[in-house]
């Protein structure tokens, strides 16, 4: 008679919780635990957001993927050394918890209502001839680069708080997409901000005193980490940092902890955040999970190594883009080709089994 199964419960159904649990599907006992009923493709919102047809795409329903893992709708509260509990109040053992939760959830839940915010983001940027865009980091660049792509003839502002625009990446980066931005018409906005609360147009008044005309206004900075919940349950409120992450060990284990793992931003290690490396991450935890599988008393697991140096393409409208490569930084068409068509789109469907669309 064959061996029962482990259950593995994966929190989060981001970049690194979809691939963790449709990889596991085959040799596990899966349940997903998210608050939403679909995935989103990361990199593709802000094209979704000038073009809301490509959403459909990108966004991909976890029943869709999954083929024998359980799907469950809620948010984790609460996890002691082998349940979970959810804000619907199931609870749900495991023999292994990955926690994938990246920022702090406050969107819609299904992907009806996702399409729906796609389409009332276009019809906002199709009524306005003025825009602010309020965060210089990839997405707010990513954004004002669909933006002056497809409606050239808007005025696009783009207002950051830090000395330079998309910072993860470096100095030599942030110039090349600044001068890209500016030679389509943008006006950049460097060491100034506008306060969130209250913005409504058509006068946005910054900290500087300076006075912005715009006609509607996109957010794009960041958000808070998940890891609320982190704090609540017995096992894991001890190990989360000062900046909300979880300490993790090489080989993806939450430090001092034998069956509970994570993956994707929650994770402290010392590198950049992407889904490039949320997906590693992944990698990573499958090998030791089955290794610990088949031999719970195994020490020679899989080890991680992070990124060392930044590496990041930030793309610009649907033809160039910036990257940072480990042997220089580069503009242009070269780069877009790497990401700026498709958006990886096609890539992240095919990872999770799913055909192209």
């Amino acid at each position: 008679m064959a061996a029962a199964k482990k259950k593995v419960v994966v929190v989060g159904g981001g970049v690194a919780g979809s691939l963790l649990a449709h990889g596991l599907e085959n040799d596990a006992d899966v349940t997903l635990v998210d608050p939403k009923d679909f995935f989103e493709v990361p990199y593709s919102q802000l094209r979704s957001t000038v073009e809301p047809s490509f959403a459909d795409r990108s966004l991909v329903l976890h029943t869709d993927y999954l083929k024998k893992a359980k799907f469950v709708q809620a948010s984790a509260v609460k996890a002691t050394e082998s349940e979970l509990t959810t804000d619907t109040g199931e609870i749900i053992p495991f023999d292994f918890l990955v926690v994938t939760t990246g920022t702090t959830f406050r969107g819609v839940k299904t992907k009806a209502e996702r399409l729906q915010q796609f389409e009332a983001d276009h019809k906002k940027i199709v009524e306005s001839q003025n825009i602010l865009i309020i965060g210089g980091g990839p997405v707010g660049v990513e954004l004002a680069g669909e933006i002056l792509q497809d409606f050239p003839k808007k005025k696009v502002t783009l207002i950051h708080s830090g000395d330079r625009l998309i910072q993860f990446l470096g100095p030599k980066a942030s110039e090349k997409a600044e001068k890209w931005l500016k030679t389509k018409g943008a006006e950049v906005i460097l060491n100034d901000r506008v306060e969130i609360e209250g913005l409504a147009p058509p006068t946005y008044v910054t900290k500087g005193q300076k006075q912005i005309k715009a006609d509607a206004h996109f957010v794009a900075v960041g958000k808070k980490l998940g890891s609320d919940w982190l704090l609540e349950s017995p096992i894991l409120k001890d190990k989360v940092t000062n900046e909300g992450r979880l300490q993790v060990e090489g080989t993806c284990l939450v430090t001092g902890l034998t069956n509970v793992f994570a993956a994707g931003d929650i994770t402290d290690f010392k590198e950049i955040k992407q889904g490039f490396t949320a997906a590693n991450h992944v990698a990573t935890i499958i090998s030791n999970i089955k290794k610990l599988t088949k031999n719970p008393a195994d020490k020679k697991l899989v080890v991680y190594k992070a990124l060392e140096k930044p590496f990041g393409i930030v793309s610009l409208g649907r033809v160039d883009a910036v990257a940072q490569l480990p042997f220089a930084t580069i503009i242009g068409w070269v780069p877009g080709k790497l990401k700026s068509k498709d958006l990886f789109v096609g890539k992240a469907r095919g990872d999770l089994g799913i055909k192209a669309k």
